[in-house]
């Protein structure tokens, strides 16, 4: 799998999987493989979705600043190599199991084992 580590808020640091905002008009598909293809120059094929994930971002007095819902992606691999935009620092090909011991967002281990199980059940 493909692992990025981000360069910028919110999860400056933090290992997890490349992906972004959905364009107004956009298929959540579309925007997987724009946002993929922006972010490392690499060409996917979504399959399946992975599963979800919420992020509820607070400022310093606790109110509400963001909400993110994070629509994962299972996706294959088509072409290109890895070229980091200035939203990530580092991009790894890993199995699944070298996710033990990195900073990754929350929720990153159960997604990528969803996406496993996913994978397994496509010809």
């Amino acid at each position: 799998m493909l692992i990025v580590r981000r360069a910028q808020p919110p999860a400056r640091g933090f290992y997890t999987l490349p992906g972004g905002g959905v364009e107004l008009g956009e298929t959540l598909e579309r925007a997987v493989v724009r946002e993929v293809r922006e972010e490392t120059g690499l060409d996917i094929e979504p399959l399946a979705l992975a599963g979800y994930r919420q992020v509820i971002a607070r400022d310093a007095g606790g109110r509400i600043e963001r909400h993110f819902v994070i629509l994962p992606f299972a996706a294959r691999w088509i072409a290109g190599e890895a070229a980091l935009n200035e939203e990530l620092s580092e991009a790894h090909w890993l199995e699944p199991a070298e996710l033990g011991g990195l900073k990754t967002t929350e929720g990153l281990a159960e997604i990528v084992t969803a996406a496993q199980e996913k994978m397994a059940t496509l010809p």
